[in-house]
C-alpha cells in the first residue's frame, strides 16, 4: 500500500500481519485461515493461543513466513515442543516498523502499554481503538462456540491501521471480508 499523501514520491513502509486464535482441534479450519492470509499478503503470522493440535504449529512453520504463537490455557501439552516452534509465554512484546505489539491469550494484561494488543481466549471478535492503542481479538478459528470461523489481517504503517475481518459460516465455501481503518496520531 502506498500512501497517496507521501511527498516527492516517498513511500510509506507497510506491514501485513495475519492473526488467528483458538484453533483448538480444528487444523483444517486453521489451514484455510492461514492459506487465505498468505494469499492476501501476510508477511508474518500470529497465533493468539489455544493452539491445541500440534498440526497447527506445523502449518505455521511450513507457511514459509515468520510466525509467533503464544501458549493458551489449553496448550500445556505443547511445552515440550517449545524449542521446535516459535512458542512464547504471555504477555509477549515484539516490534515491527516502530510499532510495539503485546501478544497474549488470556485478556489479563489489557493495559495500553503497546500500540497493538492482540489476545484470544474469549472466542469473540473484538476490535477497539482506544487512546491510540488498537485492541484485537480475531475470535475463534475453530467455530466451536458459534457456527462461524473467523480471523484477521492487520495492515499498518506509520499513519494508519487497516484491519480485515474474515468470516466463514460452517459448511460454506464463502468467506466474507469486512474492513476497518483507524488513523494513527503522529508521535
Amino acid at each position: 500500500m502506498q500512501n497517496k499523501n507521501a511527498s516527492r514520491g516517498d513511500r510509506v513502509k507497510t506491514m501485513k500481519i495475519g492473526i488467528i486464535s483458538d484453533t483448538h482441534k480444528k487444523p483444517k479450519k486453521a489451514h484455510r485461515a492461514i492459506s487465505m492470509l498468505l494469499n492476501d499478503g501476510a508477511e508474518f503470522l500470529v497465533h493468539a493461543g489455544d493452539i491445541v493440535d500440534i498440526e497447527v504449529l506445523y502449518l505455521l512453520r511450513d507457511s514459509k513466513v515468520p510466525y509467533i504463537a503464544v501458549y493458551g490455557n489449553n496448550d500445556a501439552h505443547l511445552a515440550h515442543f517449545h524449542t521446535q516452534f516459535s512458542l512464547v509465554q504471555e504477555p509477549y512484546y515484539f516490534e515491527f516498523e516502530n510499532t510495539k505489539f503485546k501478544l497474549m491469550h488470556l485478556p489479563f494484561y489489557m493495559t495500553p502499554d503497546a500500540d497493538v494488543i492482540i489476545f484470544g481466549h474469549t472466542h469473540e471478535f473484538s476490535l477497539q481503538f482506544i487512546k491510540e492503542t488498537l485492541f484485537l481479538n480475531p475470535g475463534e478459528v475453530c467455530a466451536r462456540d458459534k457456527p462461524l470461523s473467523e480471523w484477521l489481517l492487520l495492515e499498518f504503517d506509520e499513519n494508519s491501521y487497516h484491519v480485515t475481518r474474515y468470516t466463514r459460516v460452517n459448511k460454506s465455501e464463502n468467506i466474507e471480508k469486512k474492513n476497518f481503518t483507524f488513523i494513527r496520531e503522529k508521535k
